[in-house]
């Protein structure tokens, strides 16, 4: 498959503690790839250098063959292609469920954004619920909506931060089947962290393992479930 986001060389310290180490990494136009391993070993930082919310201390990330971040260059996240679902989902309680999901969409014109809403809410299967606020629903609508809202921007990239962290194992099992069947209808490209393995390797293409600032690792799902079932595992 072409490649869609390719990172070279990236580095990123914070004061004299390295937080990214050399990071190379290449993913495809629509793969799913989750990057997994103990917490602080830079996993989110990686995921903010991406979204530009972090700016390198050395090395490059391209998108489509655009430079995003490199020597002289820092593209800003609001002018990347990049979605971007936080851990803890970041709704704005004020704002309805149609207000969370047009949040960004502001030069568009009314009429438009509408549109685009009601689009991706029925695409998360939340028609008829846009005018309920973020504490009437469920955590896994909840998370339909954070989702929601990244892709109504059309982004080339979805990065997604623990999205399944905070739901109990019903919900956690179901919304892993309906982010991965979004994704693929979408025919969006995705980084997913998590530290939960099962996560991992219900909606994975290719599983990333990160240590201490460095991606060691990457395999197929299929291939690291066998190896990873006769191994002990600490988040």
């Amino acid at each position: 498959m072409p490649t869609l986001l390719s990172i070279h060389d990236l580095s990123f310290a914070h004061g004299e503690r390295t937080v990214l180490d050399h990071v190379e990494l290449e993913v495809g136009q629509g793969e799913v790839l989750v990057i997994v391993g103990a917490s602080g070993c830079g996993k989110t930082t990686l995921l903010r250098a991406i979204a530009g919310l972090e700016r390198p201390s050395a090395g490059s990330i391209a998108l489509d063959q655009q430079l995003l971040s490199g020597p002289g260059t820092h593209i800003v996240p609001e002018d990347r292609a990049i979605g971007f679902v936080f851990q803890g989902l970041a709704l704005f309680p004020h704002l309805t469920v149609n207000g969370n999901v047009a949040f960004g969409l502001h030069k568009l014109p009314k009429a438009e954004r509408a549109e685009r809403v009601a689009k991706e809410l029925k695409a998360v299967d939340l028609e008829g619920l846009g005018d309920r606020y973020p504490h009437q629903l469920s955590g896994g609508q909840q998370q339909r909506v954070a989702i929601a809202r990244s892709l109504v921007r059309r982004p080339q990239l979805m990065l997604m931060d623990e999205p399944f962290s905070d739901l109990d194992p019903t919900t956690r099992k179901n919304v892993r089947a309906e982010v991965l069947r979004i994704l693929r209808a979408h025919g969006t490209t995705a980084i997913i962290v998590t530290h939960d393995r099962e996560d991992a390797f219900h909606v994975a293409d290719r599983i990333a393992e990160m240590d201490q600032g460095r991606i060691v690792r990457i395999a197929e799902a299929s291939v690291l479930r066998s190896e990873w079932s006769a191994q002990p595992f600490t988040p």
